[in-house]
C-alpha cells in the first residue's frame, strides 16, 4: 500500500514554507517511487520526481521522507523514519557512545541461505552498531542512503544508477564506498578496507561530516526554492487559477518522531 496522503504532506510543507517568495505557477509533482518520464517520450513533459536514472527526464526534488510520508514498514509503521530533523539529533544523540563491531563476514554464500528464514528486522539506530554498512536500493532509490551517514560508519553505496537530488554531490571513494551492482567485487572491497583502516575512517568521516553540513533542514528548503524559481522562469505562459484548485493552507508544526 502506497500513503499518499502522507507524500503529498511531506511535499506540501516545504512548498508553503517558500510559498511567499515564490511567483505564480504550475507543476506537476510525482509522488509515486518511480519517474514518469522516459526520455522516448515525446513530447518531453516536465514532472518532479524525487528519483531517477539516466533513462528519464523528471526532474528531481528533495523526497518527502525530509518531512513525513517515510517507508511505513515494521518496526517503524506507521510514522516511517520521521523526520528528517528530528532523527538527525536523536540518531546522533543514541550514537555517540556507541562502539563500532567489527564486521568479519558480511555476504555468505547464496547456497548457505537459499530457502533460510529472512533475518529480523534491525531498527536504524541500531545499525549505528557496525562499522560497515551497505545501501541497496528498493524499488528506486533508498531513503535510508542519507541516514546511513549520521552513524559515522563506513557507507557501502550498492550501484549508481538510482538517484537522488543531493547524490552528485556525494563522490565515490571520498564520501562512500562504490559497490558494482553485481556485487562481484564485496570481497576485494573488504579486504581494502580491512587492510586499510585510516583511509576507510577517513572517508566514514568526510560522508558523515557532509550529510552532517549539507543536507539540513534549511538546506532542504532553500534547495526548493531555488528549484521552484528556476523552473517557474521556463513557464511561457501565464498561470491562472482553474476551477477545482483547492487552496493548501499551513498545519500546525509537528515536534514528534
Amino acid at each position: 500500500m502506497v500513503f499518499l496522503f502522507d507524500r503529498c504532506s511531506g511535499v506540501e510543507h516545504f512548498i508553503l514554507e517558500v510559498i511567499g517568495h515564490l511567483p505564480d505557477m504550475e507543476m506537476v509533482i510525482n509522488v509515486r517511487d518511480y519517474p514518469q518520464v522516459p526520455k522516448w517520450m515525446e513530447p518531453a513533459i516536465p514532472v518532479f520526481s524525487f528519483s531517477k536514472t539516466s533513462e528519464y527526464h523528471d526532474i528531481m526534488y528533495p523526497a518527502w521522507t525530509f518531512w513525513e510520508g517515510g517507508p511505513a514498514v515494521w518496526p517503524i509503521y506507521p510514522t516511517g523514519l520521521g523526520r528528517w530533523d528530528l532523527f538527525r539529533e536523536d540518531l546522533v544523540s543514541s550514537t555517540v557512545a556507541m562502539e563500532k563491531e567489527k564486521l568479519h563476514s558480511i555476504f555468505p554464500r547464496i547456497e548457505d541461505t537459499l530457502g533460510k528464514p529472512a533475518a529480523k528486522d534491525v531498527h536504524l539506530v541500531d545499525h549505528c552498531k557496525y562499522k560497515y554498512l551497505f545501501n541497496f536500493r528498493g524499488v528506486a532509490a533508498s531513503f535510508r542512503f542519507k541516514h546511513l551517514f549520521l552513524c559515522g560508519s563506513l557507507v557501502f553505496h550498492v550501484g549508481d544508477e538510482w538517484l537522488e537530488f543531493f547524490y552528485p554531490q556525494l563522490k565515490p571513494w571520498v564520501h562512500y564506498i562504490p559497490v558494482k551492482t553485481d556485487l562481484s567485487n564485496v570481497q576485494e572491497l573488504l579486504h581494502f578496507v580491512k587492510a586499510n583502516d585510516d583511509i576507510a575512517q577517513e572517508i566514514a568521516e568526510r560522508g558523515s561530516h557532509f550529510i552532517m553540513n549539507h543536507l539540513r533542514m534549511d538546506d532542504i528548503t532553500c534547495y526548493w526554492e531555488n528549484l521552484l524559481t528556476e523552473y517557474s522562469k521556463f513557464l511561457s505562459y501565464n498561470v491562472t487559477r482553474r476551477k477545482g484548485y483547492d487552496q493548501i493552507i499551513p498545519k500546525i508544526l509537528k515536534t514528534e518522531l
